[in-house]
């Protein structure tokens, strides 16, 4: 790790992400310094659990959304643990995703199927509150290093101090409801196709990219249908 190079990257995106104009940019822009910044880093998002619902509130990376939405459904994993504070952690770091995982059997069996050969992640906090947990993927097994999760909480440090500062309570509401909508359109389509989760966003994806809208409003389409 070269850490003089490391410390001018993040003093530059600490400047960085006190100039975002809104909550959402700020997020993506912390998940996307994860991968460039984190060495060996191949996906990063952050999860939100709200009344038991896993949220991904922002993602670089393909397996990111993936990974989230069979936490949810499952009802476990490393990520959607470590949001939801079970136990008070506030980091893990699994070296080797290809061994079975006793603390999450099911979800580990998932993950292999999704590429992931290692986790790490920590949770994004100050001293009022928490924002959801912050989680760093890897297809090689054994990527995540001390010196890693030292990276991490450095950078999760710097993340936590800009989401506080772009926060609003409307703000965190329309992130909320976003996500919400969007399962609930998921929902929607996969009772009435018989779909898969992937499936089903993949449906909602390809409808916002070929009609130029947004991916919430799309799920708003399919909500206010249902009714």
């Amino acid at each position: 790790m070269q850490w003089q190079r490391f410390a001018e990257q993040m003093a530059e995106l600490a400047r960085d992400l006190l100039e975002k104009p809104s909550l959402q940019e700020t997020l993506d822009a912390i998940s996307t310094a994860a991968v460039e910044l984190v060495e060996g880093c191949d996906a990063a998002g952050i999860l939100a659990v709200r009344k038991g619902e896993a949220l991904t509130l922002s993602s670089c990376g393909e397996m990111v959304e993936a990974s989230d939405r069979v936490q949810g459904r499952l009802g476990e994993g490393p990520c959607y643990d470590l949001a939801r504070g079970v136990n008070g952690e506030r980091t893990y770091r699994i070296a080797d995703m290809t061994r079975p995982q006793p603390a999450w059997p099911a979800y580990a069996e998932e993950a292999r199927k999704l590429g992931i050969g290692s986790m790490a992640g920590i949770l994004l906090y100050t001293d009022k509150e928490d924002f959801g947990a912050l989680n760093f993927y890897a297809r090689r097994p054994g990527t995540f290093t001390k010196d890693m999760e030292t990276a991490g909480w450095v950078l999760a440090s710097h993340a936590a101090v800009a989401l506080a500062s772009a926060r609003t309570i409307d703000q965190l509401e329309h992130a909320m409801e976003t996500r919400h909508a969007i399962g609930e359109a998921m929902g929607i389509l996969r009772e009435r196709h018989r779909m898969s989760e992937d499936e089903a966003f993949n449906v909602l994806r390809r409808l916002s990219q070929h009609h130029n809208i947004k991916l919430r409003d799309v799920a708003q389409r399919f909500r206010t249908e249902r009714k």
